[in-house]
């Protein structure tokens, strides 16, 4: 059977799609951006186009696959995300599918906000299997703008977290648990908080910059407001969702997370990857 990766270019759906390939697991990619230079097997797949949603199931039998039996469930960056993910859950339900892997956050509890309303409605189904990974902040995000150009150009990381600590994940390990979930059935959670090896401040990781790039990087503070402004200005992100992610950095402040579990290692054997390794790997795109 097939398994429907969505979110084709995203940081986790990339590298999920990579592990699948190299274990030879059919697959079909679902992306808004699909490529002839692609090297997996793809179909157009855009959330704010219902007509696309079907294409996937459309489309299985020209590509030589068999029917979709299992969906990576990426939602679309906005704070409207529960009623056309669910009305795509249920579309996958009538054309066969058994099993989703739902990414989530991890202080997003089943039945809060966005997609804690999807994981809920997941729970809710009966005959269906699940899995909501709940990923704490990414490693990767440090390399993307804007916090790629303040470390190159302007030795800042920028958060409203305070000094708040954050278990950091790598997109490897995210994705490393999803292809366990999604490739064997029956012998896993309905959700997994996936943490990093260790708590890190923002601070803590500049210190961490400093030492690999050999140049100081500080750590800039904002308050929710400013920080919120700069996801809009800089990035784009709708301001809904904007707003959410900086109420997000300032729960961090407020209520840091003070243990870590093992869920990484738990569902794949192996421990997750230490910041300063990934820094190590990554240091070229802040030089």
């Amino acid at each position: 059977m097939t398994i429907l990766v969505l979110g084709g270019r995203g940081k986790t759906a990339s590298r999920l799609a990579a592990l699948l390939d190299a274990a030879k697991t059919p697959f079909l990619v679902g992306s808004s951006s699909t490529s002839q230079e692609s090297p997996y097997n793809s179909s157009h797949f855009n959330w704010y186009e219902k007509t696309t949603w079907d294409n996937p199931f459309a489309e299985i039998g020209k590509h030589g696959l068999q029917p979709i039996s299992a969906v990576y469930l990426v939602g679309p960056p906005t704070m409207d995300m529960v009623p056309p993910m669910i009305q795509f859950v249920d579309l996958a339900c009538s054309k066969g599918v058994q099993r989703f892997v739902l990414v989530s956050a991890s202080n997003i509890e089943k039945g809060d906000h966005s997609m804690g309303q999807v994981h809920a409605y997941l729970d809710s189904l009966p005959g269906v299997e699940y899995v909501a990974l709940r990923p704490t902040w990414f490693m990767e995000n440090l390399l993307e703008d804007p916090q790629r150009t303040w470390i190159k150009n302007e030795s800042q990381v920028v958060s409203a977290t305070g000094e708040g600590k954050i278990p950091f994940i790598s997109a490897d390990d995210i994705a490393s648990v999803a292809f366990h979930c999604l490739t064997e059935w029956g012998s896993h959670k309905t959700e997994y908080i996936i943490q990093g090896p260790e708590l890190l401040s923002y601070g803590q990781v500049a210190e961490i910059l400093t030492s690999i790039l050999g140049k100081k990087i500080t750590h800039r503070s904002l308050s929710e407001a400013e920080y919120t402004n700069i996801l809009v200005d800089e990035i784009g992100m709708p301001a809904d969702f904007a707003a959410m992610s900086a109420a997000m950095e300032v729960d961090v402040k407020n209520s840091p997370q003070e243990t870590l579990n093992g869920s990484v290692e738990e569902v794949t054997g192996n421990p997750p990857r230490f910041f300063r390794t990934f820094a190590e790997h990554e240091k070229q795109k802040w030089v």
